[in-house]
């Protein structure tokens, strides 16, 4: 039998990119991150999609603000570590009205391992929320397809900023130990 964090390993990535790609995103803005590895390598691959390491979060915000001036729909993929800086970013997206998808993968909470992770994650959904950001947190690996393909309609469709959270129960905890 499967746990919900071997399953997750294999099958959420390939949902969240099915519906990236049923939803027209055409840029994929990310920090390089082992959460979302999976995730990455789908988007490098497809020809269709053009995705581009950061050096930091809030480099995503505006490359996906251009993209969507430019006609195409883009996805940010971060760490919850990242999401503080991307507050000043996400005034410009609110004050443009600009659609923001982001998945972001949770750090900071069940099983984690380092200390420094603990703030932020703990922090990230009221600093998303209090940033004006939809947040919609994801704890099973068999509601990520349906809650990222509603995050994407609500984003897309509302011209809005809208915060997946993929908890680190679906994505499992780092084990530094083996």
């Amino acid at each position: 039998m499967k746990t919900d964090q071997q399953s997750s390993s294999t099958i959420w990535p390939d949902q969240i990119f099915r519906v990236l790609k049923d939803t027209g995103i055409r840029q994929v803005a990310y920090v390089p991150d082992a959460g979302h590895s999976k995730l990455i390598n789908l988007c490098r691959a497809d020809k269709s999609m053009r995705a581009v390491s950061l050096t930091t979060e809030e480099e995503g915000i505006a490359m996906l603000a251009g993209a969507w001036l430019g006609g195409e729909r883009g996805v940010l993929l971060m760490q919850s570590s990242g999401v503080g800086n991307c507050i000043n970013m996400l005034g410009m997206i609110q004050e443009c009205r600009l659609p923001l998808l982001t998945l972001v993968t949770m750090r900071g909470q069940w099983g984690e391992f380092n200390p420094w992770q603990s703030p932020m994650g703990q922090g990230t959904p009221a600093a998303l929320e209090n940033a004006g950001v939809i947040v919609q947190p994801v704890d099973h690996a068999d509601e990520i397809g349906e809650t990222v393909a509603a995050a994407a309609r609500l984003a897309f469709s509302s011209y809005r900023p809208v915060a997946v959270l993929i908890s680190q129960r679906v994505i499992g905890f780092k084990n530094w130990s083996k």
